[in-house]
């Protein structure tokens, strides 16, 4: 299997099983989802699914059929856990979108959410192509750039969130035309990183380094630091 770049923030997502930890919350999930045409026919995969929330929501208001992708072993025991908690059904699996186990063209609409900075995002890219029906949409919240970084900062920024890149609005469109999608939106939500983060929920593992207490406090000092540098936007699109 593909591995991730090990991180302490990634660590701390874990253990801490923190849900929403996407720019936006579950409010933003919501409302990029009722802008899609998902009904019950729909067939989904939720790429980094981490403790399945977007995944329960997606089985429990829309009744899709939905699958969770993670390649994280805890995240993806909370994950299950929580869809047998709720009752739901949904099938939540490990493994990695740059090698994702699945056929050509299972799933109408794949939904990510600040997971392609953690990957080879042109690997990542050409998966959920293959994976993507003819029509298929995908439907991306990603960590964005406004400007590019000079090679120290952007050297710590990768180390403390594991992240394999970073990219500008224009390398994400870039990318996303390299890999053959069509009809490409860009939505920038109007507020930043900081002013837009939700409260999230929390499933905590039972033993828990002392040290990663103090990894939130140190995530936000890198937001605030960069505040306006360090961004995100919506981007959907098609394969035709």
């Amino acid at each position: 299997m593909v591995q991730i770049k090990q991180s302490i923030y990634l660590e701390f997502l874990s253990k801490f099983g923190v849900a929403s930890a996407h720019p936006g919350g579950m409010d933003l999930t919501k409302e990029i989802l009722l802008a899609e045409n998902i009904n019950r026919t729909s067939s989904i995969l939720d790429v980094g699914c981490g403790t399945g929330q977007t995944t329960a929501y997606l089985a429990d208001y829309y009744g899709a059929n939905v699958t969770g992708m993670d390649i994280n072993p805890i995240m993806v025991e909370k994950a299950r856990n929580r869809i047998m908690l709720e009752k739901l059904s949904a099938e939540i699996i490990q493994g990695s979108i740059e090698q994702a186990p699945f056929e050509n063209e299972e799933f109408d609409f794949i939904f990510s959410e600040s997971v392609l900075a953690f990957v080879n995002a042109t690997n990542a890219l050409n998966e959920i192509y293959r994976l993507l029906k003819n029509g298929g949409r995908f439907i991306a919240n990603e960590l964005t750039l406004n400007q590019p970084f000079p090679d120290k900062e952007m050297e710590e920024i990768k180390q403390f969130y594991g992240f394999d890149s970073f990219y500008t609005e224009e390398d994400w469109v870039l990318l996303l035309e390299k890999n053959g999608f069509k009809n490409i939106q860009i939505y920038k939500p109007q507020y930043s990183l900081l002013q837009n983060n939700a409260v999230p929920e929390f499933h905590y593992s039972e033993n828990i380094d002392p040290q990663l207490f103090m990894v939130m406090m140190e995530h936000f000092n890198i937001m605030y630091k960069y505040e306006g540098i360090m961004d995100y936007r919506i981007f959907t699109c098609t394969k035709e």
